[in-house]
């Protein structure tokens, strides 16, 4: 089509005015279809001068950024995100090529975090450079589906590898709590047994009162100590094994209600301050009251222990079409954008008492209830985790052989 509107230029002073006209028309619709084509591509293309003035920028670009649109700007003035900002001025300035940067944008609302991947090239024009093309790809559902798949495939090396390590432990740790039992209980029959002697020794050697207290610490260790693997070899085998829901239509704001007045005492002496912003019109769902509440526990005692100097700790639900969401958020410390990706994996722990499989659970018993999972976090300010469950649909539309549709 160039090629045409090449030789017509060539003849224009030959063509006469109604000739001109049509001619103007028939660019004038290219174009309009163009920028249809642009604006319509669900990838962000910007189309910037030899000296970087923005000369274009279709719609996917400008909400991705998000920037306003003024032709003959400098691309970097206009981004309000500083470090992309940067990033354009570097690279467009020493004329680089780059492939796929991914770099996170922010923008105001909760959730509001996304991930785009970044293309850099050339423009070239007769073998003259004359400016630059940025292609823009938002790959934030992609990376969610890599990472929601590595999730499932941690799942399931988790329950070949824990299966079979959780039951060997097991066992013998219940041989060794039974025989610690046994063996206090018969020391303290010999001590009986051996009461007249120890007091006539109480003057030569002094009192057996303190080798007693030894005695029963050294026991509270290893009791304690046996609970402790326990509790991991519980929590591993939880995780490896199929779960038994018992799913019933409940009222997830009463849940959360009733949860908030049990934990509110407790996080108000830790000086976090507890709020809850529940939808009055959100829809029953089907969901398992006592998992439930864990999953929420879980993610409280995290963001406490977020906030050791306090903060807000806020809980939220809205229902949206055939969804309900429900985050927790708090003001804390923050998660690092590397140890984010790593979260909800099996082992993964930055406590140092954690076995790492708390969010994994978590995790799983959401995908249990058919939904989804997501965190949001910015060091120094905070995290945000977000559950998404479907709304149960009473009614199921059929389409009958005329079209129309009826509603059993």
């Amino acid at each position: 089509m160039s090629g045409f509107y090449r030789r017509a230029l060539s003849k224009l002073n030959r063509l006469n005015l109604e000739q001109c006209r049509e001619l103007l028309v028939s660019a004038s619709q290219e174009i309009f279809r163009l920028d249809t084509v642009l604006d319509s591509l669900p990838c962000g293309i910007l189309v910037c001068d030899e000296k970087h003035h923005l000369l274009m920028a279709n719609k996917a670009a400008l909400r991705f950024l998000p920037m306003s649109y003024t032709e003959g700007d400098l691309l970097w003035e206009l981004i309000p995100d500083e470090p992309i900002a940067n990033f354009f001025q570097q690279v467009l300035k020493h004329g680089d090529r780059v492939l796929e940067h991914e770099m996170d944008i922010h923008t105001q609302g909760p959730g509001s975090g996304r991930l785009l991947s970044i293309s850099v090239h050339p423009l070239v024009e007769k073998r003259h450079i004359t400016g630059s093309l940025v292609y823009i790809e938002d790959i934030t559902e992609k990376r969610g589906r890599e990472v929601r798949l590595r999730r499932a495939e941690n799942l399931a090396s988790l329950t070949t590898l824990a299966a079979g390590v959780a039951h060997e432990i097991k066992n013998p740790l219940g041989a060794i709590s039974i025989h610690l039992q046994l063996l206090r209980k018969a020391l303290g029959k010999k001590e009986k047994q051996q009461e007249p002697a120890t007091e006539r020794a109480k003057a030569s050697e002094g009192s057996p009162l303190d080798t007693d207290a030894l005695v029963d610490k050294y026991f509270s260790v290893l009791n304690e100590e046996v609970n402790r693997l326990n509790g991991i070899v519980i929590d591993f085998l939880f995780a490896v094994r199929p779960m038994s829901l018992e799913l019933c239509e409940g009222d997830l704001n009463a849940l959360i209600a009733g949860l908030g007045e049990f934990i509110r005492a407790e996080l108000e002496q830790s000086n976090i301050r507890l709020l809850l912003e529940l939808d009055e019109q959100l829809p029953p769902v089907l969901f398992d009251e006592r998992y439930m509440k864990q999953v929420l526990l879980n993610l409280i005692k995290n963001a406490q222990a977020a906030m050791p100097k306090g903060g807000l700790l806020t809980i939220a639900t809205v229902g949206r079409d055939s969804e309900i969401r429900i985050s927790v958020c708090d003001t804390g410390t923050g998660i690092s954008q590397e140890n984010l990706k790593k979260i909800f994996e099996p082992y993964f722990t930055t406590k140092g008492n954690g076995t790492g499989l708390g969010l994994t659970l978590v995790y799983k018993i959401i995908r249990e209830h058919q939904g989804e999972m997501s965190v949001d976090s910015r060091e120094g300010e905070g995290t945000d985790f977000e559950i998404i469950l479907p709304i149960y649909q009473k009614k199921q539309n059929l389409i009958n052989y005329s079209g129309a549709k009826n509603e059993i």
